[in-house]
């Protein structure tokens, strides 16, 4: 009898384990693969960016980012570990009322900019800063003054623009953030800085540009519009900015296919300014829904019933969908060629700060309830009530929390979604076996960096790693260090 149980026991055992196991099997079988198609892109630098402006909001919040699998990191590093290589974040002058309440979306001042470049430095990354000359967004249908620049000449407001630029460039810096473009302006199709005059506007965008120059002459200086469906208009943009002699490196326009048209017309609109007045073109803005799905209690800009159809609508609202769009949009610009210099995708972690998929009646309003207190005391919805004093037409009335959570590359747990990955898959390798530091030759430098990844000193991202991996077995430990200094002692061969 106790022979019988036992044998019972073992085989209720072997049964549990076979369970285990099919269950880990479906769950493998259900994960979602990603397939991109490489780009041979023209620049090796091309930049496959995001905008995280909102990230310190979301963390204030309580929002935790996960990889893949469900470990916590900081979102900068998972974002570099899935082949982002450049960070843009956008700054107001004083988005916060007289009693210190912020606007909302993301309460994006100098400080948290300053905060967000030094992480993403930390990473490897490069920072876009987004100067939109307004104490909250600018935007094609408002170029808002802020409000310190209220009642100013134009000369005084010229003044101002460059000293804000400065000083803002240099808290930045000096915080550690290693910046590689300034942008000067956000979708300046109407005004800049409160001034709406075509015949002004060169005198504000060449005040911030002399600002940039005068900082380091290395950044590289964008503008930036919207609206490239608009072909004739936004060629004619280019040729008056070089009528009135606008200092600038990099023309960039936003790019969302429900709105702005055919990815052929986006190339030839970039064609041309690169090819008339021989400057770097880029999308400063994109994203695309993986779901049409809503997880924080706030209406999406993309839904089943807004923004979910259109001739340019040509993925699936899916991860693989969204991957797809990245690419594309990436494809398109680099279409343009040499000058052709990348793509950034918009707010791609703004996700829920509570998680409102699934819940009904009384549980669905505590979370809402919820999540507008952290909303408005965090400024992590994209406005707040108290920017009702700023602008009250708009985000007075409309406040509330994340309208892109569905066009972000995180589940509402923050856990990063297989589509994350297309920024690294687009991009096709090339390094020599073992060169961690990717200087293109082998040297006793490269075994320091293997040395300083493992101590956590030094960051390598996902090509350095696979290069650093000398001896190709997909880990990289202090024996691909050793070999590398054995092969450059020529006591094992390449």
């Amino acid at each position: 009898m106790k022979q019988h149980r036992m044998i019972q026991r073992i085989l209720s055992v072997i049964l549990a384990v076979m369970i285990m196991t099919a269950c880990l099997g479906l769950q493998a079988t259900a994960a979602v693969e990603i397939q991109v198609e490489e780009i041979d892109f023209h620049r090796a630098d091309f930049i496959r960016g995001m905008d995280v402006s909102s990230v310190i909001s979301l963390e204030d919040s309580g929002v935790v980012f996960r990889d893949e699998n469900g470990v916590e990191k900081d979102l900068l590093r998972i974002l570099a570990d899935h082949g982002v290589n450049y960070i843009r974040v956008r700054v107001w002058n004083d988005p916060y009322d007289k009693d210190g309440n912020g606007y909302g979306g993301g309460n994006n001042d100098v400080e948290k900019a300053a905060e967000i470049g030094r992480r993403a430095a930390k990473y490897g990354m490069k920072l876009l800063v987004d100067f939109h000359y307004s104490d909250f967004w600018a935007d094609p249908s408002k170029q808002k003054s802020p409000k310190a620049w209220d009642g100013m000449s134009l000369d005084q407001r010229v003044k101002a623009v460059g000293d804000f630029t400065t000083q803002s460039l240099d808290q930045i810096r000096s915080a550690g953030a290693e910046i590689g473009m300034v942008q000067i302006g956000n979708e300046t199709n109407s005004g800049i800085a409160g001034i709406s005059s075509f015949d002004d506007m060169p005198k504000i965008f060449n005040a911030a540009s002399a600002a940039v120059r005068g900082f380091d002459r290395d950044i590289l200086i964008a503008v930036h519009f919207t609206n490239p469906e608009q072909t004739s208009t936004m060629k004619w943009r280019a040729d008056y900015l070089d009528q009135h002699n606008v200092d600038y490196d990099v023309f960039a326009t936003s790019y969302y296919p429900y709105w702005h048209g055919s990815l052929a017309n986006l190339t030839d609109v970039l064609g041309y300014v690169a090819n008339k007045y021989d400057k770097y073109v880029m999308v400063a803005e994109t994203s695309y829904a993986n779901t049409l799905a809503d997880s924080d209690g706030h209406a999406n800009t993309v839904s089943e019933w807004s923004n979910n159809t259109g001739d340019n609508l040509l993925w699936d609202f899916t991860e693989q969908g969204q991957a797809d769009e990245v690419r594309a949009v990436m494809n398109a610009v680099n279409n343009v060629g040499e000058k052709g210099i990348g793509v950034f995708y918009w707010e791609g972690a703004w996700i829920t700060v509570g998680d409102t998929t699934g819940l009904s009646g009384a549980e669905y309003d505590a979370q809402l309830s919820g999540n507008k207190a952290l909303w408005e005391r965090f400024g992590s919805g994209w406005a707040s009530r108290f920017s009702g004093e700023y602008d009250p037409e708009d985000a007075g009335k409309w406040y509330g929390g994340s309208a892109v959570d569905n066009q972000t590359f995180f589940a509402p747990d923050g856990r990063a979604l297989a589509s994350l990955s297309v920024f690294d898959k687009v991009h096709r390798d090339s390094y020599l076996v073992g060169d961690a530091n990717l200087s293109g030759e082998l040297e006793i430098l490269d075994a320091t960096a293997v040395q300083r990844h493992l101590a956590d000193l030094t960051y390598l991202g996902p090509t350095a790693l696979r290069a650093a991996d000398s001896d190709q077995n997909g880990n990289v430990d202090i024996l691909d260090a050793t070999r590398i200094q054995r092969i450059l002692a020529g006591y094992e061969e390449e």
